[in-house]
């Protein structure tokens, strides 16, 4: 299965993409862990990309697109994959569709996680993330044992730089700006499916399986 998941950043389409992937023992290729990964690194691509990421823009599609052509060429994206955070503009789902048919694949779906540009304020503003092992918690929803403190390792709690309301609300309308004409290119293609996010974790996770089942 090659599946693609879209959504505003803090729809949860990453924490499902895990979740689901684990059940199915194919890989989850986040465009942002991979770039995350490459900043802490401070690789060429990596630093070429901070300055966007940031100041709440998209990545160029030149840079992006190199990234997932060598990540899904390696032996464990042959059974399939799930796409998350990719493609995020018109051009690069063009090229990711260019991609796979010359491969001989194509997308099995493409999910939509619908939800309110406030409740994604509410849970990207209250995000924290461990600055050793990289846990996610939340200071409403999902608060650490002891505050600012990872349950995991004990290393600090971090706010992001992007998790910011200023760089969130530029994140928002990158987003409605670049990335919503993709839901009509892939509508026209049959392979979109839109399902409500703003329910709880498990009820989003039981509308995939149903949906991918």
């Amino acid at each position: 299965m090659i599946a693609v998941f879209l959504g505003a950043p803090g729809s949860g389409k990453g924490t499902q993409a895990k979740k689901l992937c684990a059940k199915l023992g194919v890989p989850q290729l986040s465009t942002g862990d991979m770039l995350r990964s490459a900043i802490a690194g401070r690789s060429e691509l990596g630093l070429r990309a901070k300055g966007f990421i940031d100041e709440g823009k998209l990545v160029p599609d030149s840079l992006v697109i190199d990234l997932i052509r060598d990540r899904i060429s390696l032996s464990d994206c042959q059974n399939g994959f799930i796409l998350d955070g990719f493609p995020r503009t018109l051009p690069q789902g063009e090229a990711l569709e260019e991609l796979l048919a010359s491969q001989g694949r194509a997308l099995s779906k493409v999910v939509l996680f619908g939800i309110s540009e406030q409740v994604l304020v509410d849970r990207l503003t209250g995000r924290r993330t461990c600055s050793h092992c990289g846990a996610m918690f939340h200071v409403k929803f999902q608060p650490p044992k002891v505050e600012g403190i990872c349950d995991s390792c004990s290393a600090a709690l971090i706010q992001r730089s992007d998790d910011t309301l200023d760089v969130i609300q530029k994140r928002m309308s990158v987003f409605r700006e670049q990335t919503s004409p993709l839901e009509g290119f892939y509508r026209s293609r049959g392979a979109l499916a839109v399902i409500d996010a703003a329910v709880s974790p498990e009820l989003v996770y039981s509308q995939l399986s149903q949906l991918l089942s």
